[in-house]
């Protein structure tokens, strides 16, 4: 297992900080700092920069908007971004959900997973620099009966394939990113859950006929170092709130079908309603500790040593540690704090 670093969504004057952040990251061997995007900060814009300041780790799009782009624009960013890296960008995807994309991008969400099988196959197909054929149902290509002419993408990226990893909440998204993806990128990642969700993993690789090919669990997991739980959990109360009443309607929010998978059905439940009716902070103090615990890094040393091991005992491949740390100073000092509990649990390749 590698450790990683988790931007999350960049909101204004803080980014310049995570750029530091990245750069310290980078300093204690972490191995990819992803950035994600929502409707603020682009994730490649912010990736770029964070290329030309560092030398050694990769870059991640965790995600980038299926709604927001064509696949033929994709595939374009992510050759340019693997070309300037030296090779060392990883193209995540995810359709985000059905209020981002209908009221800020204007696409209709319906069939999320058609829709984002069809758009792995074009960026694929471009990125591979093959002539872009693509007859599919929601992005045929060249349209037909039109001018359009089949294009081959001109610039060539450093590598000859590149990751590309699907952000994936529920069981049939999780397969369909073993199954046509180099990775899936997990939030609200128990260690049970995980492991729960082996065999989907697994028989998405026997379907899509690349089980010899190594395929990286990247799991997001929020990190607060203390030694009482409860003042731990506190500053997480507010994120864990805002995803699982927040993002999304009472009829469609898979954070919060995710808690409910997980076990936290009544709870899940009554942290939305409080949210949804304009009550955040009851919202987030009605969070399970239970939950918090099982989905992040909270506590002392010695107990972060055991929840690694139980990360990596489950799949994790590669986990990516996201830190709301008041100052940057803090944040670096968890990054590393926590580089060091994962070297003592002789965790490190």
């Amino acid at each position: 297992m590698k450790l990683g670093l988790s931007l999350g969504n960049v909101m204004g004057s803080s980014v310049h900080e995570q750029v530091a952040l990245a750069q310290a990251a980078e300093r204690l061997g972490y191995s990819v700092v992803w950035a994600a995007e929502a409707y603020g900060c682009d994730a490649p814009t912010l990736l770029s920069y964070i290329a030309a300041s560092t030398e050694r780790i990769d870059i991640g799009a965790a995600v980038m908007q299926i709604p927001a782009r064509t696949p033929a624009m994709t595939a374009m960013t992510a050759a340019t971004l693997d070309l300037l890296s030296g090779g060392r960008f990883r193209l995540g995807l995810g359709v985000s959900g059905p209020q981002v994309s209908e009221g800020w991008h204007g696409v209709r969400f319906d069939r999320p997973l058609t829709r984002t099988r069809e758009y792995v196959e074009v960026v694929e197909a471009a990125l591979q620099r093959r002539v872009v054929h693509h007859e599919g149902e929601f992005f045929p290509l060249p349209l037909p009966d039109g001018p359009g002419k089949a294009l081959r993408l001109s610039v060539r990226p450093a590598r000859d394939r590149l990751p590309i990893y699907l952000g994936a909440v529920g069981p049939r998204n999780v397969r369909l990113a073993a199954e046509i993806a180099d990775g899936w990128l997990a939030i609200f990642a128990s260690a049970r859950y995980v492991t729960d969700l082996r065999d989907e993993v697994t028989a998405g690789r026997r379907t899509g006929g690349s089980g010899a090919r190594p395929f990286d669990i990247a799991a997001t997991v929020p990190a607060v170092l203390g030694d009482d739980l409860e003042t731990c959990a506190d500053q997480l109360r507010g994120h864990a709130a805002l995803y699982l009443g927040g993002m999304g309607s009472r009829q469609e929010n898979f954070y919060n079908r995710l808690a409910q998978r997980m076990g936290f059905g009544d709870a899940a439940k009554h942290v939305q309603d409080l949210f949804l009716d304009g009550r955040p902070r009851e919202a987030g103090s009605a969070v399970p500790l239970d939950f918090i615990d099982q989905t992040s890094l909270i506590g002392p040393p010695g107990r972060l040593a055991e929840r690694l091991h139980a990360y990596a005992a489950a799949g994790v491949t590669t986990l990516c540690i996201a830190t709301s740390a008041p100052d940057l100073q803090a944040r670096k000092d968890t990054l590393q704090r926590v580089s060091e509990v994962f070297e003592g649990a002789g965790l490190a390749d």
